[in-house]
């Protein structure tokens, strides 16, 4: 991709799964890459598979304190950011009336919240540094309704109105938009279904399998360089067709 060779990236959530193929596509394209996950452990693995990179940071994006912590350390390691990749989210399975308040709220708090902290921390940086591109974790969650998912999908809609409102007021310096992927198998979504479930998501696929974060990591990396400078304020599916026909809808 043209223009992200020496491009100082931060990915949050970056340990594992899309964050991780990310990461890596990045390190590939030549850019300088921060990490910023809650789990140490997973950071630890991370360096392991990928020592080039530039450093991590162990945060939870939902408290902002934290966030505004973890961008004191940014500052050291890159001295400044051009590209945010948003992708810290967590999940959860469960019917409507069984969800708990405190269920609910930690859902918000690291999804959205999470986003929102770490979106104004990066945005202040990059207007510093003359511009830069915002790319936030979405969802097909977002666009349709899943059944077993109220939380995660009020997140992920949040997220896909806060990148609109972001792109119109931080253009033209800063371009903002949201990435949303339909089954992609990820240690997340392995935690969450059987082995059945996946193959039943398979087949509500018109391409015939779940996604690879190999694939999103490449449109995360499109959507950064370049070659897509006049792209702001959409959203970008890649679901392998899953929604086209409302498919994910059915049980």
């Amino acid at each position: 991709m043209q223009g992200l060779k020496n491009k100082r990236v931060l990915i949050t959530g970056g340990a594992r799964g899309i964050g991780a193929a990310t990461a890596a596509r990045f390190l590939d394209e030549g850019a300088r890459v921060v990490v910023l996950d809650a789990d140490k452990d997973g950071l630890d693995h991370a360096v392991s598979q990928m020592p080039s990179l530039a450093g991590t940071i162990k945060a939870d994006v939902s408290d902002h304190r934290a966030v505004s912590t973890a961008f004191e350390e940014l500052d050291v390691l890159l001295k400044g950011l051009d590209v945010l990749i948003n992708n810290a989210g967590i999940s959860q399975r469960k019917p409507f009336f069984e969800i708990t308040p405190e269920e609910w709220n930690k859902i918000i708090e690291v999804n959205l919240n999470g986003v929102f902290f770490v979106a104004q921390q990066a945005a202040r940086r990059m207007l510093e540094g003359g511009g830069g591109v915002i790319l936030n974790m979405g969802s097909t969650n977002a666009l349709m309704g899943y059944p077993l998912y109220a939380s995660y999908n009020a997140s992920k809609a949040g997220v896909v109105e806060l990148t609109r409102s972001m792109a119109l007021e931080l253009a033209p310096e800063i371009r903002v938009n949201a990435v949303c992927p339909g089954y992609i198998l990820t240690p997340m979504q392995q935690a969450e279904y059987t082995p059945e479930m996946l193959r039943a998501c398979e087949d509500k696929v018109p391409l015939g399998r779940m996604g690879k974060p190999e694939e999103v990591a490449a449109l995360f990396a499109f959507l950064a360089s370049d070659e897509a400078k006049f792209i702001t304020g959409q959203c970008f599916i890649i679901d392998g067709g899953e929604i086209a026909g409302g498919l994910a809808s059915q049980k």
